[in-house]
């Protein structure tokens, strides 16, 4: 399977399964997807193999282990060319505070989300960025006060499956 390859509905249940619950049994996945155990186990390497699956992990409630703050920043870039975009992408990309980075359309040029531990340290982790010099022009921060809702998994076969 390569990953341009379709995938038929049974790979996409095996996908949204396994992104709702990693720590599947095998036996147990097979039986959720309409699979014997062995086939079912030879999509999931093939799914691995081919890219669609890039890894395992836990989702930690970061608020049990303490206090967090989230923040969202639009950020727009003095310059537009190339260049200018990869150097600040290269510059961010350590940066462990920033969980995610989008290059948007729109009125600014990115959004990232930050994670700290109050606005003091969210202060000085976005002042180390505009001391850096990389291209940020302006800067616009969102703190989350509450998230009601955040789904760790994607409606897979909603968005790829077909219709019946």
């Amino acid at each position: 399977m390569s990953a341009s390859a379709k995938l038929d509905r049974i790979d996409l249940k095996i996908l949204a399964e396994l992104q709702k619950n990693g720590r599947i049994t095998n036996v147990d996945l097979a039986d959720v997807v309409g699979l014997s155990p062995s086939p079912c186990l030879t999509r999931v390497k093939r799914l691995e193999a081919a890219g669609y699956i890039t890894g395992y992990g836990a989702q930690l409630q970061l608020r049990k282990l303490g206090d967090v703050l989230l923040v969202f920043t639009e950020v727009t870039l003095s310059d537009h060319r190339y260049d200018d975009f990869s150097r600040f992408e290269a510059a961010i990309k350590n940066v462990a505070e920033i969980v995610e980075c989008h290059l948007v359309s729109g009125g600014y040029d990115y959004l990232l989300k930050f994670v700290t531990n109050g606005v003091n340290h969210y202060q000085s982790v976005i002042e180390g960025l505009l001391e850096r010099n990389i291209g940020i022009e302006k800067y616009f921060s969102y703190i989350v006060i509450k998230s009601p809702f955040v789904k760790h998994h994607y409606p897979i076969e909603r968005l790829f499956g077909q219709d019946d």
